[in-house]
């Protein structure tokens, strides 16, 4: 007997199920289940395998169990195996819709025109296409109040709205996206997973010129105050990204490092490097770095009150 059970669309969708079941149950990060962890590649070979042969199985007991059978039996079976399943509403819904005549009653609508044999039918236009026009002069009239004689928006204030929005949700995501930063916008990090991660990259790619302590070899000292290209962490941000002076200074390491990267080791040396007592430092290069936007110091203010104080004595 010919098995005319959809075979072909159970295995796929069992098995597209198992996998989606899997790659949700799984978590493997940003990385699908299946290139994560190699083995889930086996077991979905396995799943596509077992389900192939269950359907073998079903089909050979089928066939067996219709040997079985008398022929009237046999008769009965082929002609229920045979039979479609309608969906009987559906159906009456599609004819009410289209609206045409059965080919039996096409006789009431036949007109006079004949054109080499082929006559005319007076068909009326389908029920669909006279309410999508109906709703379509509702949706005019709407939108003539609304816009026109209203005046709710035009198409400027949207764009503006929309354009607005977006500009929000940029600013949101770059809160989050530490690799959008750049020397305009980076801030000095003091969470300590981020200082340990400079850490690491300090020490795999900077104590070579600084040293393990930032007191300096080939590269300046990192523990003074002194600054070749300008100190805070936009000017080291700066610095490590773009590179020091043409010729003798420090490579460009933006094409190695992550900006999130540079942010961190460069949070890094000035969080826990600079100001350090290293055992070999460097003489100081370039010059003392005051950040213009710090406070004046106190001692600073007290010297200028004493001042001002001792000229209206005077």
């Amino acid at each position: 007997m010919k098995n005319k059970s959809l075979w072909w669309i159970r295995v796929p969708a069992l098995f597209f199920l198992i996998f989606g079941l899997m790659e949700y149950f799984i978590d493997s990060g940003k990385q699908p289940a299946i290139i994560a962890y190699p083995i889930t590649q086996f077991f979905m070979a396995m799943v596509l395998i077992i389900l192939i042969a269950i359907e073998l199985i079903l089909s050979a007991i089928e066939n067996v169990m219709f040997q079985t059978l008398s022929e009237e039996a046999k008769e009965r079976y082929l002609v229920t195996k045979t039979e479609k399943w309608e969906w009987q509403w559906g159906k009456k819904v599609y004819k009410k819709m289209l609206g045409s005549k059965p080919m039996e009653a096409e006789s009431e609508i036949v007109l006079d025109h004949n054109y080499d044999g082929i006559r005319e039918l007076d068909n009326k236009l389908p029920p669909w296409w006279v309410y999508m026009f109906y709703a379509s002069i509702v949706f005019a009239i709407i939108y003539m109040l609304r816009f026109h004689v209203f005046n709710d928006y035009n198409q400027i204030t949207e764009y503006e709205q929309e354009v607005a929005e977006a500009n929000m949700a940029i600013e949101e995501y770059k809160k989050t996206a530490k690799d959008l930063v750049d020397e305009s916008t980076v801030v000095l990090l003091a969470d300590a997973g981020d200082l340990s991660a400079g850490k690491k990259i300090f020490e795999s790619n900077c104590v070579a010129c600084h040293m393990a302590d930032g007191g300096g070899g080939i590269g300046p000292n990192l523990t003074d105050q002194y600054w070749i290209l300008g100190g805070g962490i936009k000017n080291v941000f700066h610095t490590i990204s773009e590179g020091g002076r043409d010729g003798k200074g420090m490579i460009a390491w933006k094409q190695t490092l992550k900006p999130a990267e540079i942010a961190q080791v460069a949070s890094y040396v000035l969080q826990e490097i600079n100001g350090k007592t290293p055992a070999n430092p460097k003489a100081p290069d370039g010059d003392i770095w005051v950040d213009p936007n710090a406070a004046a110091p106190a001692t600073e203010i007290q010297e200028q009150v004493t001042d001002s104080t001792s000229v209206v004595m005077n």
